[in-house]
């Protein structure tokens, strides 16, 4: 298959309940455009029917692959999943399509968006958020405060699991990346900064949906990466990536 202009990497870990009906979402939309595209699922070592389900569909359809890694947690399926792409966008999607499929092409006001990064926001002027706990809503604010404070400045939202990555930048910062949980979104957009990447942030409607992996555990040990962050920092593991 030649190089799609599309990429939409999916991570994934024992999304059995889900990741079928995604796919089908995500190929109905995107069969509607005219640029050609691809569906990356990362499999993050799934015990469940994951992998079989989305090998049933990369059968149907061979613009849907399936990357599997050993399980070691969001942040490196999603690095897997990126660096098995050569498209030219990379677009982050978590399996629960809290943002629906068609709101991608919020991501695509110009046909070749001008920025390196597209950040999607339930916090810009626009958004959305539909049925989210306030509990959730609170932690995820003092979340990015952390974040903006220590870690990624200027971005109201940075855990959003909905990002567009110029190809070549992915190479670059998902190659640099060393968090295999989820704080890997706080690295991969300081990374961003460090090469002076260019980051607008997308309004979207954002439904929240019982079925998310989000945990306070998760979240604790998300506060923790920021601070990681800062530490291989100062250390010097990012120097590399930061001259690319």
């Amino acid at each position: 298959m030649s190089e799609p202009f599309l990429c939409v990497v999916i991570p994934a870990f024992n999304e059995e309940k889900l990741i079928g009906d995604a796919i089908a979402q995500l190929s109905d939309h995107l069969s509607t455009k005219t640029y050609s595209w691809e569906i990356i699922v990362s499999d993050d070592g799934s015990s469940d029917r994951t992998a079989e389900i989305v090998t049933d569909a990369a059968e149907r359809d061979n613009r849907v692959r399936l990357v599997q890694i050993p399980h070691r947690g969001k942040g490196a399926a999603m690095q897997a999943g990126m660096l098995a792409s050569n498209a030219a966008w990379r677009f982050m999607c978590d399996a629960d399509l809290s943002m629906p499929a068609d709101q991608i092409d919020r991501f695509f006001v110009n046909d070749e968006p001008a920025y390196d990064i597209g950040v999607g926001s339930r916090e810009a002027p626009g958004s959305r958020r539909i049925n989210e706990p306030w509990r959730r809503h609170f932690i995820g604010r003092i979340y990015n405060y952390a974040a903006r404070m220590f870690a990624v400045r200027g971005l109201d939202d940075t855990q959003c699991g909905f990002k567009m990555y110029r190809g070549a930048l992915a190479d670059s910062i998902f190659g640099g990346q060393t968090l295999p949980g989820f704080g890997f979104d706080v690295e991969v957009l300081f990374l961003a900064q460090k090469q002076d990447a260019n980051m607008e942030e997308i309004a979207i409607d954002w439904y929240y949906r019982q079925e998310s992996k989000v945990s306070l555990i998760g979240g604790a040990l998300g506060f923790i990466d920021i601070f990681r962050v800062r530490l291989n920092n100062s250390r010097g593991v990012y120097r590399d990536t930061a001259s690319k």
